[in-house]
């Protein structure tokens, strides 16, 4: 069991320096964040569907279980296109250092979601964040705008792994991922739909769009997503959360490598984020290793 443990952790980690990546994806795609994550999932959707034909996977789900799949499908739908627009709207950087805030979120709400009592340092990990969080919107107001955006989608973020977290242990990640991908496109459809934006326009895209679509869809979604999904039954979505806030290091360090002084801020951000990232990891750390007690049986 620990040997599995570390294999999903280190393909875990893969798995977010993926995501890192996806940001910087984002950045480059010319189209707005809605089409953008639509395309994103249609694509994904289709991949998806042709490995679970091929694979002969029964895709029959409960009705109970489709209203978790319809709730997560929306959820990864508003998380996807929150994180785009605040990419668009500010930088890799601020919108990656946000997402970090995901843990944060997730720790709030584990205690209602498995019914357990709330930990005393919590809450005061959830002060150090908001402090992180001060400084950031202090020093990059021009930001403001995106920050807010981003802050929303870590919270989508947080929800869509505490539904996945549950729905993993009893149906397949591929089925999970088809289902959450679809209902996703079929949500977005309706939104463009009403706003007037179903049309040709959504598929005359540029060679190079095409190209960053396809591996967004292709890599970063379809592959990722059903590999993310099938970790959690090994790990927990703590622990998934947990390691996702690496995110924005990849992110950013790939940002600067690509994007140049356009990803710079100021050193107050940094501070900032670092707060954030340390709070987080020290959190994950406490919670461990009192997970470890728990185990140890007593003489």
């Amino acid at each position: 069991m620990p040997k599995d443990r570390l294999q999903n952790l280190l393909h875990l980690h893969f798995i977010v320096f993926i995501w890192g990546f996806t940001a910087i994806l984002g950045k480059l795609i010319t189209i707005d964040s809605l089409p953008l994550v639509w395309s994103r999932m249609g694509l994904a959707t289709l991949f998806i569907s042709l490995y679970i034909y091929f694979s002969k996977f029964n895709i029959k789900v409960s009705k109970k279980t489709f209203v978790w799949l319809l709730l997560g499908g929306i959820v990864v739908a508003l998380h996807w296109v929150t994180f785009f627009l605040a990419i668009k709207v500010s930088t890799v950087s601020v919108a990656l250092a946000m997402m970090s805030t995901g843990a944060f979120f997730t720790a709030l709400m584990e205690p209602f979601w498995y019914k357990r009592k709330i930990i005393t340092y919590e809450i005061f990990f959830g002060l150090l964040v908001i402090i992180g969080l001060y400084l950031i919107f202090k020093v990059e107001t021009q930001y403001m705008y995106g920050m807010v955006i981003a802050l929303i989608s870590a919270f989508l973020a947080a929800v869509f792994s505490l539904i996945n977290g549950k729905l993993v242990q009893t149906h397949k990640p591929s089925v999970i991922s088809f289902y959450e991908l679809g209902i996703g496109v079929v949500f977005l459809s309706v939104v463009l739909l009403i706003k007037g934006d179903l049309n040709m326009s959504l598929v005359q895209l540029t060679s190079m769009d095409w190209v960053y679509l396809l591996i967004l869809a292709i890599i970063c979604t379809a592959y990722a997503f059903i590999a993310s999904v099938k970790i959690m039954r090994v790990l927990t979505p703590y622990t998934v959360m947990l390691t996702t806030n690496l995110e924005p290091v990849y992110g950013i360090l790939l940002a600067w490598f690509i994007f140049g002084t356009e990803e710079e801020m100021k050193p107050m951000f940094y501070v900032g984020a670092c707060i954030i990232l340390l709070t987080v990891i020290a959190n994950g750390i406490l919670k461990q290793r009192a997970n470890i007690k728990k185990r140890v049986p007593k003489i």
